[in-house]
């Protein structure tokens, strides 16, 4: 049953965020509606650092030693947010005993597509390079990170890199073709996404590039060969069938996917982990399952 936070969480995303997104006419306006910091756990250390790109470190302080190493891919529809705006979940993974490394990607659209493939990819290189072994490496990311982290483990593949053990996504966004009948369907059930303005984000960040090119929507992908993945979406969502489909079409290619449609919570929920228990259930859901893959190793 949805909890009485996500009911009022819901007119509150309305007012102070759909509401200022579609009145957003540039990335700077984008920027600043979705970059400012939610509430992140106590008791973790962000350490900044260079692994191929800069970005930072998100450790507990007082837990148990890490078994695994998460590269998390942060939202923000390739225009907007960092690693500090999404400590709420960098952190919360860090306080469930995982390790996580959160580059600064750069954005659109001073720096498009690939740009954001090209620096994912370089900071897993980095992870490998460190003597991580792959059986002890993660991915994830929410929205355009999911999407992102689809697209690095996909560049990963073609240069032949090893895969890592598991990959977890929240609302992720893999079709920037806008092809989703979610997108029309749930554009005012979901409280903080315009479907009608999809199309207009892909194009900041695809720059004349072609949006069902693998790398920018996964959704298009060969995808055998990627690890276990975990996915999660809001059945309100505008981008719910980004999830549906991209589920269905890893089943096809013979991955093993689990996905977790969950109802009232907004789009990228475990941002809001501070107050709504939904993100803290799906944070505890999903660093349990990346956990797995050092315990079946």
């Amino acid at each position: 049953m949805p909890s009485l936070a996500a009911h009022l969480l819901d007119p509150f995303l309305r007012f102070q965020v759909k509401r200022k997104l579609k009145r957003a006419s540039d990335a700077r306006q984008l920027r600043q509606v979705l970059g400012r910091p939610m509430p992140a756990p106590r008791g973790i250390r962000y350490m900044e650092a260079i692994l191929g790109v800069r970005g930072e470190w998100a450790e507990g302080m007082a837990s148990p030693a890490a078994v695994m190493t998460l590269l998390y891919l942060h939202g923000g529809a390739y225009i907007a947010c960092s690693p500090r705006t999404h400590r709420p979940i960098t952190g919360g993974f860090a306080a469930r005993h995982i390790r996580v490394f959160a580059p600064d990607y750069r954005l659109a659209p001073e720096h498009p597509f690939p740009a954001a493939v090209d620096d994912g990819l370089a900071a897993y290189e980095a992870l490998l390079d460190l003597g991580n072994p792959p059986e002890r490496l993660a991915i994830a990311g929410d929205s355009s990170g999911g999407g992102l982290a689809l697209a690095v483990m996909l560049a990963a593949k073609a240069k032949g890199l090893p895969m890592p053990a598991r990959c977890v996504l929240f609302s992720p966004w893999t079709d920037l073709a806008a092809t989703g009948e979610s997108l029309h369907g749930n554009s005012r059930r979901d409280p903080m996404i315009d479907g009608s303005r999809i199309s207009e984000g892909a194009a900041a960040y695809l720059n004349g590039a072609d949006p069902r090119d693998p790398l920018a929507s996964p959704l298009y992908a060969d995808l055998a060969g990627l690890p276990p993945m975990l996915i999660y979406a809001g059945e309100r969502e505008v981008l719910l069938d980004d999830s549906v489909r991209l589920d269905a079409n890893m089943r096809k290619a013979g991955v093993p996917s689990q996905l977790r449609v969950w109802p009232v919570v907004p789009h990228a929920w475990p941002l809001y982990q501070a107050f709504l228990p939904e993100g803290r259930h799906a944070l505890d859901e999903s660093a349990a399952f990346i956990r797995g893959a050092a315990s079946a190793g």
